[in-house]
């Protein structure tokens, strides 16, 4: 139960991250063209490719005391970020980027920057029409980027497990414990939480299935 909820926690305080994050490199990708854009690409969606023990590894690397997290952690007295609950929240924020990045990148393709255009006539600025016109239309985009950027985060093994060990009630989560059970042949443990792990990756989908057929009916 403990794996559960910290697993919940990390998914939740990433998803958020996620989205802050991920609102204005979205739109920058979807409406500027700039030198070295397909670099930006590339970049966030490397995780999509990328072995994730590879980016486990690295990410190791670059939260321990030797890697610019050892001197973010030393701001407040410790050594490291690897290990910790923060350095969870780095990885999954790494990690699920380009499932949070891409959906918000298409949704405001499809909006196109005429709504902003025409609020400009009424003297909007960008911010009060993206908050009253861009945000509202985005809905659907920002429903399946937040979904599938909570689901992958619930899912996550290599990288956690690389940067996070098994740390009970500071790194273990539930795909740490699964994994912890089985070796302990506890198939019991193992079978309780991978069919919590199962409805939930189920009715997310369902989710993210049924914002997209309301949004072709209305289209329709």
């Amino acid at each position: 139960m403990d794996a559960l909820l910290l697993t919940l926690k990390l998914a939740l305080i990433s998803t958020v991250i996620l989205l802050i994050i991920s609102t204005p490199i979205a739109w920058l990708l979807a409406h500027k063209q700039f030198k070295g854009k397909a670099l930006v690409e590339a970049l966030i969606a490397l995780p999509l490719v990328l072995p994730p023990t590879v980016l486990g590894f690295y990410l190791l690397i670059a939260l321990g005391p030797d890697g610019p997290g050892g001197w973010i952690a030393g701001l407040w007295g410790d050594r490291t970020l690897a290990f910790t609950f923060s350095g969870l929240v780095i990885g999954s924020v790494i990690y699920s980027l380009p499932f949070v990045v891409q959906p918000l990148q298409n949704g405001f393709i499809l909006i196109g920057l005429r709504p902003l255009q025409v609020a400009a006539t009424l003297r909007a600025s960008f911010f009060d029409g993206f908050r009253h016109i861009i945000l509202p239309l985005a809905k659907p985009a920002y429903i399946t980027a937040a979904t599938l950027g909570f689901a992958h985060t619930l899912g996550e093994f290599g990288v956690v497990l690389m940067i996070g060990g098994n740390i009970p009630n500071e790194t273990q989560v539930v795909s740490i414990a699964i994994f912890e059970h089985v070796e302990t042949m506890n198939y019991s443990g193992a079978h309780w939480l991978s069919g919590i792990l199962l409805i939930l990756s189920f009715t997310l989908l369902a989710v993210i299935y049924r914002n997209r057929n309301n949004k072709d009916s209305q289209l329709l």
